[in-house]
């Protein structure tokens, strides 16, 4: 299995709150609310600090706009490979949440770990993946990249 793993993030708000809102996903549908913001765009942008493209700022939005989210899962219709889901399968309080990727081509996982610290916390998000060596050399960057910009994009919501 291959890692990603997304630079360290840090959020200033308790780890408690930020692990409530994290482990029941039904709170990130407020994601979709912010995504609609006319200032969204801006503001990703400057606080990625040049990590997100305006481009990628676009799809996000439209992959946003069709997920449905309950409290263990998000899902979305991704043409042509069908529904896929993110599960959650295990939950440690204000440490760690373990998600699954049920209905794709590939096996993989996500961990977000969770850091306490002084004023807030620390996040990190990882992504394993069972991908053959012509999958990595075609995808591995684009992994790579969409762990960092969810590790950013989760460090900016408001706990």
């Amino acid at each position: 299995m291959t890692k990603y793993e997304s630079s360290v993030k840090q959020i200033y708000a308790p780890i408690e709150a930020v692990y409530e809102k994290l482990s029941d996903l039904t709170h990130l549908e407020a994601i979709r609310e912010r995504v609609n913001d006319p200032d969204f765009e801006q503001i990703v942008l400057e606080k990625a600090g040049g990590q997100v493209s305006p481009d990628q700022v676009g799809k996000i939005k439209e992959i946003l706009g069709k997920m449905e989210f309950t409290s263990d899962t998000i899902a979305a219709d991704a043409a042509p490979l069908g529904r896929i889901v993110l599960r959650i399968i295990e939950k440690e309080p204000n440490k760690c949440i373990k998600f699954a990727l049920e209905g794709a081509p590939i096996q993989a996982n996500l961990w977000l770990q969770l850091l306490p610290m002084e004023t807030g916390c620390k996040l990190r998000a990882t992504v394993g993946a069972n991908l053959n060596f012509f999958i990595k050399q075609l995808l591995g960057s684009k992994i790579e990249q969409g762990v960092e910009g969810l590790a950013t994009m989760l460090s900016m919501l408001p706990y």
